[in-house]
């Protein structure tokens, strides 16, 4: 039994929103890595992670 071409359409909206998603949080990290410098950045990163826990 095949799925419905619209649950096609509505898995492969979730993949392409995800990726997109996964790129723009990749470029946001290289940006504050550019513009902050790497031992800010990293500094920013463990103690975000930190806060977490």
């Amino acid at each position: 039994m095949q799925p419905a071409t619209s649950q096609r359409g509505f898995a492969s909206l979730i993949a392409a929103a995800s990726a997109a998603i996964g790129v723009l949080l990749l470029l946001g990290a290289l940006v504050l890595w550019a513009h902050y410098g790497t031992a800010v950045f990293f500094e920013m990163l463990a103690s975000g992670i930190a806060a977490c826990f």
